[in-house]
């Protein structure tokens, strides 16, 4: 098992808060390599989580997202992120060194926020694609959605309705849910709350002000229909197919 694969998975113990791991331990053996860095997360040398760079410009995406919002969201927000997760887990092992878990409530809250955003962030990247690149819902994919939603229309518009509905801030998220075989759609509030346990992201959509509000102002709803214009249904459909087996 690489390095990525094996942190990545142990980091569901530390950002339980998203509980994207706990099924994905389970399959993980069956997973060729290209699938396995699906749900891999980069790490340095030293074992520190690292950024992924953009899989693509910074303007591709444009004019449904613009480069300054990619720029800022991937560079700053998502950095800093890492940089969390990484501090927290830094706070744990000095607690466990030293004996004193005074804090460590505080340090197991930053890393289930920094860790689920640092995961979520890693899957929206890839879960998007310059316009007409990204295909469409076809396939295995295409026909769970039409079994759990009916249609591919009446899944997208319970996303679009669920994400631009997230209270405050978070995300939208169409998942895979094992226990059930099902796939389902959540909102999560902040990065990991309101989520289910076990559900796999497949993909997800931020509603963070700081995803949409330079070119969109207080328009979520507008940001969310236009996002639809460069989903990467082929990597929505790559992750569907590795882990519902």
């Amino acid at each position: 098992m690489s390095n990525t694969r094996r942190d990545f998975m142990k980091l569901g113990a530390a950002a339980a808060g998203l509980s994207v791991l706990a099924p994905f331990e389970g399959i993980a053996g069956r997973l060729d390599h290209e699938e396995a860095g699906l749900f891999s997360l980069p790490v340095d040398a030293s074992g520190e989580y690292t950024l992924s760079p953009l899989p693509y410009a910074y303007e591709a995406l444009e004019p449904h997202i613009d480069a300054q919002t990619m720029r800022l969201h991937h560079d700053i927000h998502h950095a800093g992120y890492v940089k969390g997760l990484n501090g927290a887990l830094a706070g744990m092992a000095d607690a466990r060194a030293k004996g004193d878990f005074g804090l460590i409530d505080r340090l197991a809250q930053k890393a289930a926020f920094h860790g689920s955003g640092h995961i979520l962030h890693e899957i929206f990247w890839k879960n998007m694609a310059a316009p007409g690149s990204g295909g469409k819902p076809a396939g295995a994919l295409l026909r769970q959605i039409n079994r759990d939603f009916g249609s591919a229309d009446a899944m997208q518009k319970q996303f679009a309705a669920t994400s631009t509905s997230v209270e405050g801030s978070g995300w939208g998220i169409l998942a895979w849910e094992p226990m059930g075989r099902r796939l389902v759609i959540l909102q999560a509030e902040k990065h990991q709350n309101l989520t289910q346990w076990g559900a796999i992201p497949l993909l997800v959509l931020d509603v963070w002000e700081h995803a949409y509000y330079l070119k969109y102002q207080n328009k979520r709803g507008e940001y969310v229909q236009n996002f639809f214009n460069v989903v990467n249904w082929n990597d929505v459909a790559a992750r569907f197919d590795a882990v519902a087996r």
